[in-house]
């Protein structure tokens, strides 16, 4: 009989950018469903906070503070995983950074490190960590969060857009390259999300207008549309899938 779960009991995760946003969101999802959990972020405030949050609805969630573009704040992290939970089986590439910009060509070079850093180099930086322990255990699973700004340039956002697009073929490269360690590499790519990070954007009721037109399912996305492409390709319903990248955007690039 085939063994289709997602139960992750006995699973060891780690979601960076986990203290807010989506990534709490998908942190929540995986700790509900039996994974022992690792979040990260920069402030040490904002993980607290969060670690209450889900430990008032009896989830025990670790927190460490990471810079994910630093070598030496990465390799720590993955050790701290190592030390508290002796495993990793999973990483969700999550921190992001989107900071409205003036066009590519007129953009400083500061920013334009900034953001890649960031929303690039960052998910490099950490899977590059993660696998050692993953080879250790014989496999697991990385996905990391991209955007539909990876596929279609707009205003304000290229270079987001450009870091974005190398997420994704980040994504297909360890997937080829991992696929003989039984690591399955894949992305996830949301439209707008509602949280706090594009709050300026839904906010605006106009603007929300003008962006809900383009979506055939008439709105945004909300955290859980995009925590359960994340929780399957995470579970071994994906074990197949590798190198792919799942758009969640109610049909818009449709």
């Amino acid at each position: 009989m085939l063994d289709f779960s997602l139960d992750f009991k006995g699973k060891a995760a780690l979601v960076t950018g986990g203290s807010r946003g989506l990534g709490e969101a998908i942190a929540g999802g995986l700790a509900q469903l039996g994974a022992r959990v690792l979040i990260c972020g920069r402030k040490q405030e904002n993980l607290d906070k969060a670690v209450e949050r889900f430990s008032n609805r009896g989830w025990k969630v670790e927190a460490k503070t990471a810079h994910v573009g630093h070598w030496d704040q990465v390799e720590d992290l993955v050790g701290t995983a190592e030390k508290k939970f002796g495993r990793l089986d999973i990483i969700v590439n999550n921190v992001g950074m989107n900071i409205l910009t003036p066009s590519v060509a007129d953009a400083e070079e500061s920013l334009w490190d900034k953001i890649i850093q960031t929303n690039l180099k960052g998910t490099f930086l950490v899977s590059k960590a993660g696998v050692r322990l993953m080879k250790g255990r014989g496999g697991g699973k990385i996905i990391n969060i991209s955007s539909i700004a990876a596929k279609k340039a707009a205003p304000g956002m290229g270079i987001y857009s450009i870091a974005k697009a190398g997420v994704e073929m980040l994504t297909r490269v360890l997937a080829v390259e991992l696929a003989g360690d039984h690591i399955q590499v894949n992305g996830v790519a949301p439209c707008m999300v509602k949280t706090p990070f594009s709050g300026p954007f839904w906010a605006n009721q106009d603007l929300l207008k003008e962006i809900t037109r383009l979506i055939p399912v008439g709105r945004i996305a909300e955290t859980g549309d995009v925590v359960g492409a994340v929780l399957f390709l995470a579970s071994n319903l994906s074990d197949f899938i590798t190198g792919e990248v799942i758009t969640v955007d109610g049909g818009s690039m449709a």
